[in-house]
């Protein structure tokens, strides 16, 4: 179960993961020479059912994204050739070819508990760069939040247990695998099953044995044997191939001194009752006992309250696709416009989508145990004293202000971050509704936004 220490970044996206109404979008503003700097802000409209909070993670593949997103020559020709731009001129085309991202990000940190509404992003940039980046930082921030957030919720109900991350072979996709033992981890997962993740990120790795090896064997007591004989200090046998019972009793009179014993199917609580009680009476009590097979939060809670002796948690299919909550609404949104020095705000009124105008800052308010206590969503130029501002400056003129924090830190700043919020927001079902308020200051520029919408102004 190594550890390494070294985290290599991933190769950056193509520039083309994006929507094509957003180069339609480029092309529309290049054409009409409408030159202006603009803000979005990116936030979850409401949080899924069963979650009385989400956990940041995500920024840093956007900041990655941000700072590398460059578009090749033969992915301008690709975009050249769509029919849909037969009319855009060659001064476009040799936009893209120059393109970079020379904007301003602010964000909450990565692995800090959030809410809805809350601008968890605001990018202020040329209005051509900050439309085009709309639809990587949605998708790079969406798929890890859920599943940071999968995580935190399996890490509370295992009460102390170790909980692994085992869902790549489920993961929709290679790249989805990789990037959600990256989030399984922020949210308390001890490690992962997937190698590239400790390749890439330094997160441990864990691995047992799969029934197939078991069964390779004509003999079950001959494949036991064969794999300690490999893995003296590491092995993890796994025991319901055939009979669980049999199967322990075997590992007993081989005098095998396992690592672990793996149980994959059936009763897990009471069959995990059976193998500690054997296993305990043949001195064996420092095996310890892996449980897996289609787990989720609200089985493991069931399981420990049946005192079920487990000692790791192998999370797959529920982990990696978050599977009782597998979307988020995160929207990225336009809140304000600025154009020959004169500053426009923007605003949604549609029924169910209204958005509040102009830069936004969160602030964070604790009680007098340090713990969360309740948000203000205000107008970054406010001040609320005793409060803290969630949103940091996290990049210059398209240039990061700090190196990026290593993964670890960001797991303890998660860690620490959810023990701070009071357990009845973190319930699995039926929490508490945290406290979200928007400032009087923001509430009089949305009411101010739509009078002058309404008079034509």
């Amino acid at each position: 179960m190594p550890d390494t220490t070294h985290s290599i970044a991933l190769p950056c996206p193509s520039a083309l993961v994006t929507d094509l109404y957003e180069l339609t979008m480029a092309a529309a503003y290049f054409e009409n020479n409408f030159a202006a700097n603009a803000t979005f802000e990116l936030f979850v409209r409401s949080l899924p059912n069963d979650r009385g909070y989400l956990l940041f993670a995500g920024l840093e593949q956007a900041l990655e994204f941000m700072e590398q997103v460059r578009f090749k020559p033969e992915e301008i020709d690709f975009i050249r050739r769509h029919p849909v731009f037969k009319h855009v001129s060659d001064a476009f085309f040799d936009y893209l070819r120059d393109f970079r991202f020379t904007g301003e990000v602010w964000a909450i940190r990565d692995g800090t508990p959030i809410f809805a509404q809350e601008p968890l992003l605001r990018v202020t940039a040329p209005i051509i760069e900050a439309q085009l980046v709309e639809t990587f930082l949605l998708n790079s921030v969406a798929f890890p939040t859920m599943i940071a957030t999968k995580a935190a919720r399996l890490v509370e109900a295992a009460q102390g247990r170790a909980v692994i991350e085992f869902g790549t072979r489920r993961a929709h996709g290679a790249q989805a695998g990789l990037l959600a033992a990256r989030a399984s981890y922020v949210g308390g997962c001890v490690g992962t099953s997937n190698v590239e993740a400790g390749f890439h990120y330094g997160i441990p790795t864990y691995g047992t044995v799969a029934h197939s090896f078991i069964m390779a064997y004509g003999d079950e007591e001959e494949a036991f044997r064969r794999f300690c004989d490999v893995y003296p200090d590491d092995s993890i046998l796994l025991i319901d191939t055939y009979d669980t019972k049999r199967a322990v009793e075997k590992i007993i009179a081989m005098e095998l001194q396992p690592k672990a014993v793996r149980l994959d199917s059936g009763d897990l609580a009471e069959q995990s009752k059976m193998v500690r009680r054997m296993l305990d009476s043949a001195g064996l009590q420092d095996t310890k006992i892996f449980a897996s097979g289609d787990l989720d939060e609200f089985i493991i809670t069931r399981m420990l309250a049946q005192h079920a002796p487990i000692d790791f948690f192998a999370v797959g299919t529920a982990l990696v696709t978050s599977k009782d909550a597998p979307s988020l609404g995160a929207v990225y949104k336009l809140v304000e416009i600025k154009q020959n020095g004169q500053t426009r705000y923007a605003a949604k009124f549609s029924e169910d989508k209204v958005t509040y105008p102009g830069k936004k800052q969160v602030f964070r308010f604790s009680d007098a145990r340090d713990c969360y206590e309740r948000d203000v969503i205000a107008r970054e130029s406010e001040s609320h004293p005793g409060a803290q501002p969630l949103l940091e400056c996290m990049m210059r003129n398209g240039e990061r202000t700090d190196p990026a924090p290593a993964l670890k830190e960001v797991r303890e700043h998660a860690s620490e971050s959810l023990r701070r919020l009071p357990a009845r927001y973190r319930e699995l079902k039926d929490s508490s509704k945290y406290p979200v308020a928007f400032s009087d200051q923001l509430e009089r520029l949305l009411k101010q936004v739509k009078d002058e919408v309404a008079s034509g102004g």
